[in-house]
């Protein structure tokens, strides 16, 4: 049986932080950006986790302490790149088998020393159970162009907040 390949999502936003910042806030400052409601636990959301380290886990946490798993971490290449995986099916539920995980790759560049270009692309799509419903889903309004822009958002609100000398990557 052959799959059809689904295409890949990508999206790229300029962000209003040194690339340092940008990835750190990405990665450990996850739940600060990342929407409430878009979790698939079932309890009620506290916090998404990425461990800091390549095989370390991508996970959502609820406020009973349950964990539900949302991917692993790939490549853990700070400042400059992050890749995980993605193994929510297009039923919007976790997969544990890794044959069945799309990717999703980010990279961090830096324009200038306050400005990082964010690349995401969410690729391998075929891969998923109703891989093409994924592809809907996250192409779309509410997907990854709207996440990217309220993580831009989120980093404009820290630039008003931190001393000029550190926007400047100082």
């Amino acid at each position: 049986m052959t799959t059809a390949t689904i295409p890949a999502v990508r999206r790229t936003i300029t962000v209003a932080a040194p690339v340092e910042h940008t990835f750190r806030t990405f990665t450990e400052s996850f739940t600060t950006w990342w929407p409430a409601g878009y979790h698939i636990g079932k309890a009620e959301y506290a916090e998404a986790v990425i461990e800091p380290r390549e095989g370390g886990r991508w996970f959502e946490r609820g406020v009973d302490d349950s964990e539900c798993d949302w991917g692993r971490v790939l490549v853990w290449d700070p400042p400059g790149r992050l890749v995980l995986t993605w193994q929510i099916n297009g039923r919007w539920q976790y997969d544990p088998d890794p044959a069945r995980a799309s990717e999703i790759e980010v990279r961090f560049t830096a324009v200038d020393a306050g400005r990082t270009r964010v690349d995401l692309e969410h690729r391998l799509l075929e891969r998923l159970v109703d891989g093409a419903a994924m592809h809907e889903s996250i192409s779309a309004e509410g997907g990854w162009g709207t996440l990217l822009q309220t993580f831009a958002a989120k980093l404009a609100g820290d630039s008003a907040e931190r001393p000029a000398d550190e926007q400047a990557g100082g």
